[in-house]
């Protein structure tokens, strides 16, 4: 658990929580996460979710595969972008989103990204199939990427349990909501490119904004750059990689369902000065 004290004298705390014991029942386990899970979306909004279940072999294997899929060159990309999409999944180009919602002047956001969600007919919202690269050009890349999918989809149902539990209902409260009938759940992976020392203040990786939907799952590489508001004293501070951990924030709309019990906080991406991809 980290502490970070801003001008005003208030302190900012990005709870780490192992979550283990309640992935295995622990009765005791369990009732001491869902009141640390309280006591984050009641106040910061955001915090670490650590003793998970996502193998870190699944993760590592996502990671090297999305880097070897932004390593291609741009018009290899493009073949799946976004644009030929009509439920909008794919490639996203560098620059294609702005999504700071505090400043009018801000750049576009400088990342790109690739999306997925659950293979599904098209009709319904978002509801569609998912674009991939030609296997000859990234072999295995869609049963990486969904391997990595499933396992994360499968520890968010499980985070929307511990969330009915922090809220006093029954552990299941969420279960039909978390299973993702519609299939509009969000798998989005983002490259950051490194940033030289000239640019920094000048550009953002991705503006300030508060997500939309019910919970985000984060796995961050060890580059940082995310960044919260302090919203006591409008001051911003990096929420510091944990290796393998999930940052885990409260949405808009898990706000709207709790009549603003639980909190979505404002988030940013600086993309720090770097030599390196994040």
């Amino acid at each position: 658990m980290g502490s970070i004290n801003p001008p005003d004298g208030s302190t900012i705390t990005i709870p780490i929580i192992d979550v283990s014991g309640f992935l295995v029942g622990d009765a005791k386990a369990t009732s001491t996460c869902a009141a640390e899970l309280r006591s984050a979306c009641e106040n910061q909004g955001f915090l670490q979710v650590t003793g998970h279940s996502v193998p870190a072999s699944t993760q590592k294997k996502f990671l090297e595969a999305i880097a070897a899929f932004f390593a291609l060159p741009l018009d290899e990309k493009e073949k799946v972008s976004q644009d030929n999409s009509p439920c909008h999944r794919g490639y996203e180009k560098l620059g294609g989103q702005k999504l700071d919602e505090l400043d009018e002047n801000a750049t576009p956001d400088q990342k790109e990204g690739f999306s997925i969600r659950p293979e599904r007919a098209l009709g319904r919202f978002l509801a569609g199939p998912n674009q991939w690269p030609d296997e000859s050009v990234l072999p295995g890349f869609k049963e990486t990427y969904m391997e990595y999918f499933d396992a994360v989809h499968e520890l968010s149902k499980s985070m929307f349990q511990l969330m009915a539990l922090s809220l006093g209902l029954e552990k299941s409260y969420f279960d039909a909501f978390a299973a993702d009938p519609n299939g509009i759940c969000l798998c989005r992976a983002h490259h950051y490119s490194p940033t030289p020392s000239d640019t920094l203040g000048r550009t953002r990786g991705v503006g300030a904004h508060t997500d939309f939907g019910a919970l985000t799952l984060l796995l961050q590489d060890t580059v940082g750059g995310l960044e919260v508001l302090h919203k006591k004293s409008g001051t911003w501070h990096s929420v510091t990689p944990v290796e393998g951990a999930y940052v885990c924030n409260i949405g808009d709309l898990m706000q709207r369902w709790t009549n603003d019990r639980y909190q979505s906080t404002m988030h940013r991406v600086i993309s720090p000065a770097s030599h390196v991809d994040r």
